[in-house]
C-alpha cells in the first residue's frame, strides 16, 4: 500500500510492457496519461540460464541486452518524457515512472518451472530466466543521480521500491528481488539519465545463499549482531532513529557503506511510514557525502539486499550496500587476479580511515 499520500497510475506500452507513474505528494501533473503510439518490434524471447557445474552458479544468456542504447545524446534519452523528435519509453511527463525493461536479462515469461531442477547439477544444463527486469526513473531530468533528487522525490522512489518489491514477489518462480542504481561510466552506466533497475531473480542469488550460510554458521540474529558491533564503532557515519549507515570492518572496497534498519525488516515491502520517510533524507545525506569526497561525482553501485522471496525471512535484513571502486581523485580499483579469479580479496584502505573521510563528506555536503 503506497503512503505519504503518493499515487500510481498503471498502463501499457505498444508492445504489452507495463509502465506505471509513481506521482509525488504534492505533484503538480494530471492524472491522464498519454497512449504511447510508437510501432514496436516484438519484445524478444526469454532469455536462458545455463549452470556452471563447478559452482553451481546460473549464468543468463541475454543475447538481445547487445542492442541497447549505449550514452545517446539529451534529445534522444529514451528515458525523458517523449516528445516529437524524441519517442521514448515514457510517453507522458512523470515524477517517478517504472517499465519492464526492453531487453530483459530475465523474463519476460513468467511460467515457472519446477524448483526442484536448481538444486540438481549436471553439464549442459539450461533453463529459462523467467522472471522480470524493470527499469525506475527517478526523475523526467536528462543527467542526475538519486543523490541528485530532493527529499521528496527520494521518498516517491521509496513508495515505488517497496510497491514493485510486493509486485514482483507475487510473480510465480520468483525467488528474490532486487533494487539497484549503477552511477557513472566507470561502473558501465550506458545512460546518463537518473534512474534504476530491479531485477526479479528464479534462484536465490550466490550473494544470498552466502549470506544464509553464514547464518547457519553463526546462528539466527546475525544481522543484529553486525548493527550492534558496528554501532558501537567508530565506523559509523551516520546514525537515525531509525537507520545506521557505516563503514564495514572488513571493507573490500576504498568506499562503501552499509545501511541497516534498527528493526527486523525482511524488504522494502516490510517498511513502515516512518521508515521511509527517514530513510529518504538520510539516503540522500549519505550520497552526497560520497559525492562531496571528491571534486567530480563518484562512481558507485546502490544495492539494496533483500530477504529471499520464501526462505531465510526471519534471519535476513533489508540492506544498502553501496561501493565504489574509487581510491583516489584520478584513481580507481580495478578486480585483478586475487579478486576476480580467486575471489580473495584485498583491501587498500583502512576502514577506519574509510569511514572518517566519508563523515567528512557528508558534513561539506
Amino acid at each position: 500500500m503506497l503512503m505519504a499520500g503518493i499515487t500510481k497510475h498503471s498502463t501499457t506500452l505498444a508492445d504489452g510492457r507495463e509502465l506505471i507513474y509513481f506521482d509525488d505528494a504534492h505533484s503538480t501533473l494530471p492524472p491522464e496519461r498519454a497512449i504511447d503510439s510508437r510501432v514496436l518490434d516484438p519484445r524478444p524471447a526469454t532469455a536462458s540460464m545455463r549452470q556452471d557445474p563447478l559452482t553451481d552458479e546460473w549464468v543468463s544468456i541475454a543475447a538481445a541486452r547487445q542492442n541497447r542504447v549505449f550514452l545517446p545524446p539529451a534529445d534522444q534519452d529514451p528515458l525523458a518524457p517523449a516528445s516529437p523528435a524524441n519517442p521514448s519509453e515514457v510517453p507522458s511527463n512523470y515524477d517517478v515512472a517504472v517499465f519492464e525493461n526492453r531487453s530483459p536479462s530475465f523474463g519476460p515469461s513468467h511460467d515457472a518451472f519446477d524448483p526442484a531442477l536448481l538444486d540438481e547439477i549436471g553439464l549442459g544444463r539450461s533453463l529459462p530466466s523467467v522472471g522480470r527486469c524493470e527499469v525506475v526513473c527517478f526523475s523526467p531530468e536528462h543527467e542526475g543521480s538519486f543523490g541528485t533528487l530532493t527529499e521528496s522525490r527520494a521518498r516517491t522512489v521509496i513508495e515505488a521500491w517497496a510497491d514493485r518489491t510486493e509486485a514482483l514477489s507475487a510473480i510465480p518462480g520468483v525467488q528474490q528481488v532486487f533494487p539497484f542504481e549503477n552511477r557513472g561510466e566507470e561502473i558501465g552506466v550506458t545512460l546518463r539519465h537518473p534512474h534504476g533497475q530491479i531485477y526479479s531473480y528464479p534462484y536465490i542469488t550466490p550473494r544470498t545463499q552466502r549470506v544464509v550460510a553464514s547464518i547457519e554458521k553463526f546462528g539466527p540474529g546475525l544481522f543484529q549482531s553486525i548493527l550492534d558491533f558496528e554501532g558501537a564503532s567508530d565506523r559509523v557515519v551516520l546514525r537515525g532513529e531509525h537507520w545506521t549507515a557505516f563503514v564495514p570492518f572488513a571493507a573490500r572496497w576504498p568506499i562503501e557503506v552499509h545501511m541497516l534498519p534498527h528493526r527486523h525488516i525482511p524488504d522494502f515491502a516490510a517498511t513502515n511510514d516512518a521508515e521511509r520517510t527517514e530513510l529518504a533524507g538520510m539516503y540522500l545525506r549519505v550520497l552526497r557525502g560520497i559525492d562531496a569526497l571528491y571534486t567530480t561525482p563518484t562512481p558507485y553501485i546502490a544495492a539494496w539486499h533483500q530477504a529471499p522471496v520464501t526462505v531465510a525471512r526471519d534471519d535476513i535484513r533489508l540492506m544498502l550496500q553501496v561501493t565504489s571502486p574509487r581510491r583516489a581523485e584520478t584513481k580507481l580499483k580495478y578486480l585483478a587476479g586475487s579478486e576476480a579469479a580467486m575471489g580473495a580479496w584485498i583491501g587498500d584502505i583502512l576502514p577506519e580511515q574509510t569511514a572518517a573521510f566519508i563523515r567528512e563528506g557528508i558534513d561539506r555536503a
